[in-house]
């Protein structure tokens, strides 16, 4: 039975990715809750496994077997290229997606949808830059392609339980309180190491 399951798996890659999901996000969202010491909201968990399963798990799939056929290669060179393109396409889509959707599936207006996506996506942003592309340079140049979405999925565990704490603030908090941010783009730097490393691969 287990290897059938597994063999089922390796050949339906974005099934394993959704079912992994199905289990990461709706866990970050409790946990999330636990710490935050709320009185527990399955609806709220139900909108995250929703959308972990039927959303992030598919769209990133699409992008990781587009990008593994724009930088086949499995080096580091590949990986910083393919984690910054990243960082920079499918991390704002997804970003502005979850809050927008997330909203829309609580029963607000688009237009409370659009308020609140602008208030907390590019505070968001500034933390995922700091944390998605070393990730990401790990599984694009050293994981197997059938097995990078379901390592995603375990960073993105982590990330989830950050993505329900923000959900979950005002916004209006967000909006006026630049401390609980203070992170700029201009400040993150490459590591010298991880340069000379680059350096010695296009030698």
């Amino acid at each position: 039975m287990i290897g059938r399951v597994s063999t089922f798996f390796r050949k339906h890659p974005m099934i394993k990715g959704m079912a992994v999901y199905s289990v990461i996000w709706p866990t970050s969202s409790v946990v999330q809750q636990v710490i935050n010491k709320e009185e527990f909201d399955w609806k709220k968990s139900l909108r995250f496994f929703l959308f972990g399963t039927f959303f992030v798990a598919p769209t990133l799939y699409g992008w990781i077997k587009l990008s593994s056929s724009m930088w086949p290669q499995m080096n580091l060179k590949s990986g910083i290229a393919k984690a910054v393109v990243e960082q920079f396409t499918y991390g704002p889509f997804a970003g502005v997606s979850f809050f927008t959707l997330m909203t829309l599936m609580e029963g607000r207006s688009f237009g409370e949808a659009c308020s609140e996506t602008a208030d907390k996506f590019p505070k968001t942003f500034r933390v995922a830059v700091c944390y998605w592309p070393f990730i990401q340079v790990i599984n694009f140049s050293f994981i197997k392609e059938r097995n990078r979405v379901p390592f995603v999925a375990m960073a993105s565990f982590i990330w989830t339980i950050f993505l329900a704490y923000m959900k979950q603030l005002d916004s209006k908090i967000v909006h006026d309180d630049p401390a609980l941010f203070p992170i700029h783009l201009s400040q993150i730097k490459v590591p010298d190491n991880l340069n000379r490393k680059v350096q010695q691969e296009e030698k």
